[in-house]
């Protein structure tokens, strides 16, 4: 039985200092399936199931274990088992609005320090999607690496006019073009992948991901599949969340490919992921500027000279507007914020 070293799979100070308790052990979630949970700790591997009283107490999903959870759980004599007790502190959490209309949260991964925004250079390159990622890390707390695949499906040119697209909206971010299918370039991203260090995957369908697990791990641990030939979109290869260990040290959580992301995120995540817009809004004639044919518009006039491309303004507010209304929701309940957003678009000022 493989034997883990918690301090190489991230356990640090700031788990340990929220570690009151002189009879349960540590573990680390690596899977998560219906309420069955397989946790890495320092005696091996063990499938886990929540105690009675964690159940009774947890009343929102953020309540509830997920990949990447620091875990407090007594083992179960003479079994390869365990009940978790408690959910440590998260220093980042990723997670998305849940598929369907409730207004609910799925959580993605847990304590990731950094997140590689895994993207196709080939015909599924979208810089809006991007835009929606990068505002969804930002939001989680952990910091983001554009990782741009499948370089050797595009001529050099190419390549290089869209990784320039891509700085103009990572305001120094680092952004990196690979080939992980021939291993070129990965060694641009083992400077993120360390001893105690966890990074996560997050794209779309077909971007390459689950082929990029591999390289990093030197063996096939995900099921890979070709793009569709006429629209080169990708099925989806992974379907559930695994932490992996990778061979240097460290840890990586891969995630199933999403076609879109529905945003768990309010306004200041658009702020961050917007530095340019919101800069060139503080520059506007009138405070109350609505950026349309206001005389002294920053934004206007930077779209005019090329300055701020049409298409990431129409970006930028669709997120905001997004955003807030999710703010609204959390604050007021769905239908108060539904509410709230008609009679802001009859007043004009949504």
């Amino acid at each position: 039985m493989h034997l883990y070293n918690l301090q190489e799979l991230g356990y640090n100070d700031f788990f340990e200092k929220q570690n009151d308790s002189k009879e349960d052990q540590v573990g680390r979630i690596a899977t998560a399936t219906n309420g069955i949970y397989k946790l890495f700790t320092k005696e091996g591997e063990l499938q886990a199931q929540l105690s009675g009283r964690f159940h009774h107490l947890a009343v929102h999903t953020r309540d509830y274990p997920c990949v990447g959870d620091w875990v407090l759980f007594q083992a179960v004599d003479g079994e390869n088992k365990g009940i978790i007790n408690k959910v440590l502190q998260r220093s980042s959490l990723l997670s998305r609005h849940a598929a369907g209309e409730k207004q609910e949260e799925q959580l993605m991964a847990a304590n990731v320090d950094t997140v590689f925004l895994v993207n196709a250079l080939n015909k599924d390159f979208n810089l809006r999607r991007m835009e929606r990622y990068l505002m969804q890390v930002y939001e989680s707390g952990a910091s983001p690496v554009f990782v741009l695949t499948k370089r050797d499906l595009c001529e050099d040119a190419e390549t290089e006019e869209k990784v320039q697209a891509v700085e103009e909206i990572a305001f120094g971010l680092p952004v990196l073009a690979i080939d992980a299918l021939h291993e070129e370039g990965l060694a641009s991203l083992k400077d993120f992948l360390h001893k105690g260090r966890t990074v996560s995957l997050l794209g779309s369908s077909g971007v390459g991901k689950s082929t990029l697990i591999n390289r990093l791990l030197g063996k096939e641990v995900q099921k890979t599949q070709t793009i569709r030939e006429d629209d080169a979109k990708g099925r989806h290869t992974t379907t559930h969340r695994e932490l992996f260990l990778l061979p240097e040290g460290g840890v990586i959580i891969d995630t199933p490919g999403m076609r879109e992301l529905q945003l768990w995120s309010g306004e200041d995540a658009a702020g961050e992921t917007f530095q340019d817009v919101e800069r060139l809004a503080g520059q506007c004639k009138f405070r109350d500027c609505r950026h349309e044919q206001e005389p002294g518009c920053a934004i206007q006039n930077a779209i005019e000279s090329g300055e701020l491309s049409a298409e990431r303004y129409k970006s930028y507010v669709k997120l905001q507007r997004e955003a807030k209304f999710l703010d609204l929701k959390e604050k007021y309940g769905a239908h108060r914020a539904a509410r709230m957003q008609m009679e802001g678009l009859k007043k004009g000022t949504w």
